[in-house]
Formats: structure tokens, sequence, C-alpha cells
């Protein structure tokens, strides 16, 4: 297996909906000189940690650990808003092309929260939550989506956000791209079934922000 800390911006791989020339999977295969199998995805937006597979068999292998939720997926996001401490998103989503929505399930843990003394929308001031998210199943855009549901909408999303919110962070502190990140990845190894964590370390425009805000994460 080989692990790679994605930017954002950079796409998975080719897609019919993109015009990109550059993808991590080419970008990766060309620096380690061989083949490698994607296994799970990140939105183009989204960092952090993106896992390959350099066999056919450890794809398949990590695909089954995948799709029976035994990988635990981290993540941390600034939204709209002062969360509850703890919840349970529990909401199912519809796929592209599919008529049935398919089960969808997220858990979440506020961090740490700021409240500024802006007017973003009506009211007075501005409040906004940093969370721990868990995605326990991996619908399309499903983190994104759920907290649009609960109207706590994450900060930087063009797609699913709030544009007054997203301009006012533009403007204020310079931050131009979707507050998530994608910070660790727990796993059995496929090969060993030893226990494996890997971690990204929180990129320099969110951790700046964090700063500012006075937040401290893990």
């Amino acid at each position: 297996m080989v692990a790679i800390d994605k930017p954002e911006s950079l796409l998975v791989h080719r897609s019919r909906l993109s015009h990109d020339h550059v993808f991590a999977l080419q970008l990766l295969r060309d620096q380690i000189g061989r083949r490698v199998n994607p296994v799970h995805r990140l939105d183009r937006a989204t960092s952090g940690v993106l896992l390959f597979a350099l066999s056919s068999e450890i794809a398949g292998a990590l695909a089954s650990l995948f799709a029976t939720r035994n990988v635990r997926k981290t993540y941390l996001a600034v939204v709209r808003g002062l969360v509850d401490e703890t919840g349970v998103i529990d909401h199912p989503l519809r796929e592209d092309g599919q008529t049935e929505p398919k089960e969808a399930v997220t858990s979440y843990t506020r961090l740490a929260d700021v409240e500024l003394p802006f007017t973003v929308d009506k009211y007075p001031t501005a409040r906004y939550s940093l969370v721990q998210v868990r995605p326990h199943t991996g619908r399309t855009h499903q983190i994104r989506r759920h907290f649009k549901h609960i109207s706590h909408h994450l900060v930087g999303d063009t797609t699913y956000g709030r544009g007054e919110h997203n301009r006012f962070f533009r403007e204020q502190y310079g931050v131009y791209r979707l507050l998530l990140h994608a910070g660790e990845l727990a796993l059995d190894h496929p090969v060993t079934g030893q226990p494996l964590v890997i971690r990204s370390p929180v990129p320099g425009e969110m951790s700046d922000l964090f700063r500012t805000f006075g937040w401290t994460h893990r």
C-alpha cells in the first residue's frame, strides 16, 4: 500500500465531469514508477489521507474493509453556527442516477467554537464550530450534504454551503478553500492484521486559521 497527503483542489483520477490534466493517481504512479490502484476517494476540494494499493489483490482486500465498514475515517471541518457537543446525523442520501436514497450515517464531536463580532447574515455576531467528523458510510459528498441537512453548512463549500459565509472567510481571513480535511485513516493491515493508523497534518491555510481562532486540535 501507499498513502499520500492529497492537497485540496487535486482530483483523485480522471473524470468525465472535469477537464483537469493532473490527477493524484497519475502523479503517484509517475513518482514511484509503478501502477497504483485507488481504493477510496476524496472530493477534489478535500485534503488529507488518501490510500492506494500496489496490487489488485490488496486493492480487493482493502475494498472489502471499506465495504464492511472496518475502516475508520476521521475528518476535521469548520461549520457555520454552534453545533451540539456530539451528534449523529442519520439521513439517507440519493446517489447520482439512483431513485432510492441509501443509508448514510455521520457522527461528530465539537472540538472548539468561536463567536466573531461581525454581521454575516441576520445575526449581529457570527459563530463557527470546529468539528471532528466520522462518516460511517461512504456516500458522495456525505459530510457536506449531512451538515447542510442540519443547517450547519461547511465553510468554503461552494456547492452545498452558504455564499455569505464563504465570502466572509475569503475577505476577512483569505481562506479560499473548503474547510474539510481527512486527518486520519485507521484500519487493520490487510496482510499482517496489525492495527494501522495513518495521519495527515492539518494543512497551512487551515492551521493558520485555527491559530487565529485560538483553536487547538490533535
